[in-house]
C-alpha cells in the first residue's frame, strides 16, 4: 500500500488547487517519459535498415549482417541522430522528476537504515540519467573515448540500480500492505533485470565471438542483444507507472514538484 504523501483538509485542497501550474497522473507522466527513447529508438533502427542499410551494417570483415548495431542506428546517420538524441535531451529531466519521485517515497517508505541503501539507489538512477545524455551526444563514431566511459558507466549503473530497486522492493513489501499494482511491478523489476543481465552476457559473447571468427549474421545476433538491453531498461524504469499508478504529480511555485494520493 503506498503512504500517503500529504492529509490536507477541504480548504486547504481548494486553495492549493488553485495555485497548482501542472497537475498530472503519474502513470501518463511514466508513459511519456519512457515513450520518448522507446519511439525514437524504434525510429532509428527502422530507417537505417531502410536507407542506411549497407551503411549500417559494414563491419571491418566484410560479412552480411541484417541489423545495425546500436551505436550505428541512433548515431551515426542524419536523422536518426538528431531525432535519438532530441529524445534523450527531452527526456533527461524528466527522469531527474521521476528520480525525486522515487526519493521522496522512499522516505515515507523505509525505516533510516533502509534510506540510505535507497538513497544510493536514486544516485546510482541519477547517475545512469546523465551517463546516457552523454553516451548519445558524444557518439563512438566522433569521440570514442567519452562514449566509452559513459557507454560503461551507464551500464554498471543500471545493472547495479536495478538488483537494488528490485530487492528492497521486494524485502520491504509484504503481501497483506501491498497493492496489486506494486506485486505486478516487483514481479516486472524481477524479470526484466533477469532478461536484462542475460542480453548483456550475450550481446558481449556474440561481440567477441564476430571479431574472432566473423561469421555471417553474428554482428547482427550482437545488435539484437543490444536492442534487448535497451527495451529492458526502459521497461524497468516504466515499472514506476505500477509504482505510482494512484498518484498524482503536481507543481505549484510554492511547493515545487510534490505528491499526492488519488
Amino acid at each position: 500500500m503506498l503512504p500517503q504523501y500529504e492529509r490536507l483538509d477541504e480548504n486547504q485542497q481548494q486553495q492549493q488547487q488553485k495555485k497548482q501550474l501542472i497537475k498530472i497522473k503519474f502513470s501518463k507522466f511514466a508513459v511519456f517519459t519512457v515513450s520518448l527513447p522507446f519511439f525514437s529508438f524504434i525510429f532509428c533502427v527502422l530507417w537505417s535498415i531502410y536507407y542506411d542499410f549497407d551503411k549500417a551494417n559494414a563491419t571491418h570483415c566484410l560479412v552480411y549482417n541484417f541489423l545495425p548495431s546500436l551505436s550505428a542506428a541512433i548515431g551515426n546517420y542524419q536523422p536518426q541522430r538528431f531525432i535519438w538524441q532530441l529524445a534523450i535531451i527531452i527526456h533527461a529531466p524528466l527522469r531527474l522528476i521521476v528520480v525525486y519521485v522515487y526519493k521522496n517515497y522512499y522516505t515515507l517508505l523505509f525505516r533510516r537504515k533502509r534510506r540510505k541503501i535507497a538513497y544510493f539507489a536514486c544516485f546510482l538512477n541519477t547517475v545512469e540519467n546523465f551517463a546516457l545524455l552523454g553516451l548519445s551526444l558524444w557518439t563512438s563514431s566522433e569521440n570514442y573515448e567519452i562514449h566509452k566511459k559513459c557507454f560503461v558507466t551507464f551500464i554498471v549503473t543500471s545493472e547495479i540500480y536495478m538488483l537494488i530497486s528490485y530487492l528492497l522492493n521486494r524485502d520491504t513489501r509484504t503481501i497483506e500492505t501491498t497493492s496489486s499494482n506494486e506485486l505486478k511491478s516487483i514481479r516486472y523489476k524481477r524479470n526484466l533485470f533477469i532478461v536484462n543481465l542475460s542480453s548483456i552476457a550475450l550481446a558481449a559473447y556474440f561481440f567477441w565471438r564476430h571479431n574472432q571468427l566473423c561469421e555471417v549474421g553474428v554482428y547482427s545476433l550482437f545488435a539484437l542483444f543490444e536492442y534487448i538491453v535497451v527495451f529492458t531498461n526502459m521497461g524497468f524504469h516504466m515499472t514506476a507507472y505500477w509504482d505510482f499508478y494512484n498518484i498524482l504529480l503536481l507543481y505549484d511555485w510554492k511547493y515545487g514538484f510534490h505528491i499526492t494520493k488519488i
